[in-house]
């Protein structure tokens, strides 16, 4: 059994990038009307009689959405009943489908009734929830033989308190992002850190899309340098634990190229395939900060353990 849940973990966790990437493509291509106002059929028919580009992609999008979404409620259960002992599984499973339905529910609703830019920008935060829930319970499906281990591993309070703040932090960094698409917001500012066809401090001339832009910029500019401080505490203080060592090399890497994609959108006038890239590496970066969490939440249960003793 522990076999097939690998199996199934890992296919859920890579359909999981393809609901994420097929639902930024959707946006980045305006193809959310695609299917017209009716879901989950395209223009309420089962096999659309008229074939344009963007009902291709939101079709697609729906059916890799349904396929995956089986095969996560299929790890969700039988997680459930074979690895349910272990403290994080169950809460994982719930998450798994919890979010991964209202992440669907979200988006048939703005197709039918449509949604304000403010609420859609909501729609891909909960796609990363979606994702590292899943993300998650691979990685403990894959503790269960061994293959690697961090029960050992105790994080001090100070540093899981401020992973904790990254990671939420992450989240309204993400969703600023998302408001810059959904509010057309992407080319207001020609160049990039700054917008250089307005004056830096001439904020009167700023028009709303511009300051959704430089907010998002600014965000995400506090993002890498927390970030890389937090980077630096934790190579300097858990350099002997292999996970905690390459799990912060890989992370400070995801928001190095995150930066660099992100200026890549302007520089190459919102190239589609680096615009899908940004989506993916904020995607994982935000796995392993949910990663750390996990973590975190071992080290406060074993140092609550420790004061009842």
């Amino acid at each position: 059994m522990v076999k097939i849940l690998k199996i199934l973990s890992v296919v859920s966790t890579i359909g999981m990038v393809f609901i994420l990437i097929g639902g930024a493509l959707v946006t980045k291509t305006g193809s959310g009307a695609g299917c017209g106002s009716t879901w989950p059929l395209c223009h309420g028919q089962f096999m659309p009689s008229e074939i344009t580009a963007e009902l291709v992609i939101e079709l697609s999008h729906r059916l890799v959405s349904g396929i995956v979404g089986f095969t996560v409620l299929a790890l969700s259960f039988l997680a459930w009943k074979y690895i349910g002992h272990i403290r994080e599984t169950k809460f994982l499973a719930f998450l798994s489908v919890f979010f991964l339905l209202l992440q669907g529910l979200i988006g048939a609703a703005a197709v039918m009734w449509g949604q304000s830019d403010f609420v859609m920008a909501a729609h891909f935060g909960i796609s990363l929830v979606s994702f590292a829930s899943v993300f998650l319970l691979t990685l403990l499906i894959f503790e269960i033989d061994r293959k690697f281990d961090a029960n050992a591993l105790f994080i001090q309070k100070k540093h899981r308190i401020e992973i904790y703040l990254l990671t939420i932090y992450t989240i309204l960094v993400v969703y600023t992002g998302a408001l810059v698409r959904h509010s057309s917001a992407e080319m207001v500012c020609k160049d990039w850190p700054f917008c250089s066809n307005i004056s830096p401090f001439n904020f009167s001339a700023y028009s709303f899309e511009q300051w959704i832009q430089m907010g998002h910029r600014l965000a995400a500019g506090l993002l890498f340098i927390w970030t890389v401080l937090l980077f630096i505490k934790m190579i300097r203080n858990y350099r002997n634990s292999p996970v905690m060592f390459w799990g912060w090399i890989t992370t400070v890497s995801l928001i190095v190229l995150q930066v660099f994609f992100g200026a890549m959108i302007i520089f190459t006038m919102l190239n589609l395939g680096i615009a899908l890239m940004h989506a993916l590496v904020i995607s994982c970066f935000f796995a392993m900060l949910s990663y750390f969490i996990l973590l975190s939440s071992r080290s406060a249960q074993a140092e609550k353990k420790s004061k009842i003793k």
